[in-house]
């Protein structure tokens, strides 16, 4: 089922699929004259925080995950970016190097525009300029609404608000009432909530018996989304 209507969904999301969408042909022709495609399996990683960049990367299919690594050596996910979103651009509008690292999540075809494009583009297009200080301005609200609110939740809340927001980027070709699977392994989803893994399995569980998801594996299918966003205690 859509979540439109009763969950605020855009809090919680990054989004940067609007940046490409329906550009002027001439902006686009810039930005894609050098543009190459390439697949990546999964764990590949695209580029590593500290790094300086050589361009952005467009997400045809699949999906990535934006990533710190803390002085223990520990990983945490940032967010999640699917297909049509573009990653790889902060670094290069701040004139610095990434400030952090993209690993694939699944097999993936993603296409890599060089930053001199990419500029070329900024400078000729104070659309594309808009776009890309708009979607900025989302994440930025996203990141301290996440800040603010996700101290204060309980894990279990913290995981059903994350298996919401993931279901949403799993949601390629979606049919009113088909079965939504998301592909993700326990360590990133762990994670991507700020627990153990340990805890996201015992909650996984209760969500299970609870009737609310199955487990496949890896994957997870939810089967009562309303139930989760209840339990999110969004408001």
């Amino acid at each position: 089922m859509s979540i439109k209507g009763i969950f605020p969904i855009d809090k919680w999301d990054f989004k940067s699929e609007s940046i490409l969408n329906d550009l002027p042909e001439d902006v686009y022709a810039l930005l894609v004259a050098h543009k190459s495609e390439q697949t990546y399996k999964k764990n590949d990683t695209l580029f590593k925080e500290g790094t300086f960049p050589s361009g952005i990367f467009f997400i045809i299919k699949g999906k990535v995950k934006k990533y710190k690594v803390d002085p223990e050596g520990k990983e945490h996910i940032i967010y999640l970016a699917g297909a049509g979103q573009l990653i790889g651009y902060h670094a290069i509008l701040a004139d610095d190097r990434y400030p952090d690292s993209a690993a694939v999540l699944e097999d993936s075809v993603i296409a890599f525009i060089p930053k001199e494009d990419f500029i070329r583009a900024l400078d000729y297009s104070p659309a594309l300029n808009y776009r890309l200080l708009k979607t900025l301005s989302h994440e930025f609200a996203v990141l301290a609404n996440s800040l603010t609110v996700f101290a204060k939740k309980t894990v279990k809340e913290r995981l059903a608000l994350q298996l919401i927001v993931i279901r949403e980027k799993y949601k390629v070709n979606y049919v009113e009432g088909m079965p939504i699977d998301i592909n993700i392994s326990r360590e990133d989803l762990a994670s991507l909530v700020g627990t153990a893994r340990e805890n996201v399995v015992r909650v996984l569980t209760e969500f299970k018996t609870d009737g609310i998801l199955e487990t496949k594996g890896r994957k997870i299918i939810i089967k009562d989304v309303n139930m989760l966003i209840k339990i999110a205690n969004h408001k």
